[in-house]
Order: C-alpha cells, then structure tokens, then sequence
C-alpha cells in the first residue's frame, strides 16, 4: 500500500471545500505509487485525485512541477491539471503535509508491453519536449551524472552483499561515464520518469502521461534512453529491437535527433542505467524490511548496463 498518510472525513471535506468542485462523496487509497500518498476521490463534480506529498520530496520544489503540468496542458499534452482554490493556489497542506487536487486522467498503464505501445510513447515524448521549449522556468537534474558519486559511496560498502564485484563494476562504469558524458547536446524540459506505471492508455492510444516529480531541464536523448530501458527490454532481460525501433521512430516524426544524439546515444543509454540502478541499490540498502513498499531489483538494470556497455552504435537500437 502507498499510502504513508492517512486522511480523516472531516479534514478531507474542510480542504475539498476550498475548490470549486461540489461537496465530497467519498475517497479511497490508490496502492500504486512510491513517493507520494494518492487518494482518488470522488465529488458533486466527478472524481478527482489527491496527492499529499511526503518527506521524500522537496516542498519549495513543489510550485515547479504544478506549474509544468498546468503549462503542458495548455499545449495540448494531457497529463493531469492542478486545481486552484478560491485564493487561486494549487498547492495546500492536508493532513501536515503539502496537498495539491488534479483532474482525474482516464486510462489504465500497460501490464504487457507491446510494440504499439513503444510507439504511442515515442511521439508521446517528442509531443512533451516540443511543448516543454517555452515553459519559462528550469530545474536542475537532481540525478543526473554529477550526483551518482555520492550517490553510489552512500551505499557502495554493501553492494557486495548483493552481488560479489558489483562495487568494483560500477566504481569502473562510473569513472567512465563521468569522463565521456556528453554536455552539448539538445536540452530542453524533460518527463524523467516515464516508465509504464506512469504513461495511460486507452486501448492502444496514449491517453495521457503522469507523474512529473522528476521532470526537470536535461538531455532530450536521456529521456529517451530512460523509456528505452523502461520499455523495451523483455522480462528475462532480453532486448527487443522492434519496440526500440518503434520507440525511436515515432518520436523522430515528432522532433527528429541531431547526428550527435544518435552518435551518443548508446553512451546515454548505459547513463540512464547506471541512474536507476544506483537509486535502486540505495533503496535495496536503506527500505527498511518492514516497509509497505519493497524495493525494486537493482541487478534488472545491470543486465541492462551490460548489455549497452557491448553496443557499439545507435543501429544496435534500430537506427540508421
């Protein structure tokens, strides 16, 4: 269950009463989720989600991601809008904690990935970066190559536990990563999280994206390379070519690559390992082993990491 914080009736109906949304009918945990509590709850005026945000993110942050969210819809990206209330504030505290309410986005996340769905997301993703070019602010990447060293000595000391040299490979990948990553290519705003669990479909249509807590100003080619170990590497851990393929094909309809994205794109793509599997070796070393939610596997992305360190051009992806 992912809901850390439990919310009374009494205080949900004071706070539902600030927005112009009808009267308060009734609400219900959603298990989904790690970072924040969410709540789908149900008013005069339809459903509506709650998300009370917890200690894992950084409040003064919070005016940053509402703000994207309301700009990219305005241009045509469907992805979950930010209710203001009477005062015309998004964001209130709930429960001691900050609270914001969001129009309900239809749709279900896929279980069983296809490869329509890798083509959905490519022009999905190329459809936010080209939306995301005149949002005035920027945030700084949090998890980007500069902040894995600190990352990694926080829990290196017990990687071994959970595979016997993996301390060694990472401390070697990361030396490696650090002094080849590109700084020069295509920025712009960037989801950062787009794995399944946060892309909705409509039958095999994108129906809109969500959860934008890790959105931030980065590569373009990183957020690709994100999707593309999210998405198209199978359960045994093998690579599928066709979905990479697809992924990569439809977002270049949208907004196509410089020849120094496609160049540096295997290097992007073990960049993009290397961060969820440092973030998920941390999580393996300080969840508690009581905890609701149990921590990801860190070694599903060093498969991924080894298999991008043997690629030796983008064509291994399925570009020319």
């Amino acid at each position: 269950m992912a809901v850390y914080t439990e919310v009374s009736d009494d205080e949900l109906s004071t706070f539902v009463e600030h927005f112009s949304i009808g009267k308060l009918l009734s609400y219900k945990g959603i298990a989904e989720g790690v970072e924040n509590s969410n709540y789908i709850i149900q008013t005069e005026d339809g459903p509506f989600i709650l998300t009370l945000y917890e200690k894992r993110v950084n409040e003064e942050q919070l005016p940053f991601f509402l703000d994207l969210m309301e700009h990219l819809s305005t241009r045509g990206i469907t992805c979950p809008v930010p209710l203001k209330d009477e005062e015309g504030h998004a964001l209130g505290r709930l429960a001691g904690r900050p609270a914001a309410l969001f129009t309900f986005l239809s749709g279900m996340w896929p279980r069983k990935i296809k490869p329509v769905h890798c083509a959905e997301l490519g022009r999905a993703l190329a459809e936010l970066h080209v939306a995301g070019r005149d949002f005035p602010q920027q945030r700084k990447n949090d998890l980007s190559v500069n902040d894995w060293r600190p990352l990694l000595n926080q829990c290196i000391d017990h990687a071994d536990e959970l595979q016997v040299g993996l301390g060694e490979l990472l401390l070697k990948e990361l030396d490696y990563l650090e002094a080849n990553w590109p700084h020069d290519l295509p920025k712009g705003i960037i989801h950062a999280d787009a794995f399944p669990d946060n892309v909705f479909f409509r039958g095999e249509e994108c129906s809109g994206l969500i959860d934008f807590y890790f959105a931030c100003y980065d590569l373009c080619a990183y957020d690709l390379a994100i999707c593309m170990n999210a998405w198209c590497f199978e359960r045994d851990g093998d690579f599928n070519v066709t979905k990479a393929k697809l992924l990569l094909s439809h977002y270049r309809k949208v907004r196509d690559f410089s020849t120094e994205e496609v160049d540096a794109l295997p290097l992007i793509a073990r960049g993009a390992a290397m961060r969820f599997l440092l973030t998920r070796l941390y999580d393996w070393v300080n969840t508690p082993k009581d905890a609701f939610v149990k921590p990801k596997d860190p070694l599903e992305y060093l498969k991924i990491l080894k298999f991008h360190q043997a690629v030796e051009t983008s064509g291994a992806y399925g570009l020319k």
